[in-house]
């Protein structure tokens, strides 16, 4: 996994991931992409934009996970766009044999038992809105 810059964007009990089906397997990832010759802020940002199309205001780094590369997922508030309008290559491509990608709210609560990659990020997303909503 190379570095990354994710997004956590949460919408009363529910957050958006990215629905993917691929090589007949169905998974789902929180929306983000490599970084390129920027920060992890801004390709959290740039991602946000082209995968959902939305802008986002990024808070706080909630999860930096240590692997081959480092995913960065930042908590975020959408302040301009509409989930789902989306023009970056995934959807613009049809020919990049990558499957699909349907934006989608779930929530937050199934979390951990579905599908989500890494699952321990959805773990500390569950763990911080739990938190969040007993103070």
């Amino acid at each position: 996994m190379r570095n990354r810059g994710s997004v956590v964007i949460s919408q009363g009990s529910k957050v958006c991931l990215i629905k993917r089906v691929r090589d007949n397997s169905v998974y789902f990832v929180f929306p983000g992409g490599g970084i390129e010759a920027d920060t992890p802020e801004q390709a959290a940002k740039r991602e946000a934009f082209e995968e959902l199309g939305v802008t986002v205001e990024l808070k706080e780094c909630l999860v930096e996970l240590e692997k081959q590369g480092t995913p960065y997922f930042f908590l975020a508030d959408i302040i301009h766009g509409m989930i789902g309008s989306g023009q970056g290559e995934e959807f613009t491509i049809s020919n990049r044999d990558r499957g699909t990608y349907l934006p989608m709210w779930v929530d937050i609560d199934d979390l951990t038992v579905m599908d989500v990659k890494p699952n321990v990020v959805a773990k500390k997303v569950q763990e911080y809105f739990a938190r969040k909503h007993s103070s």
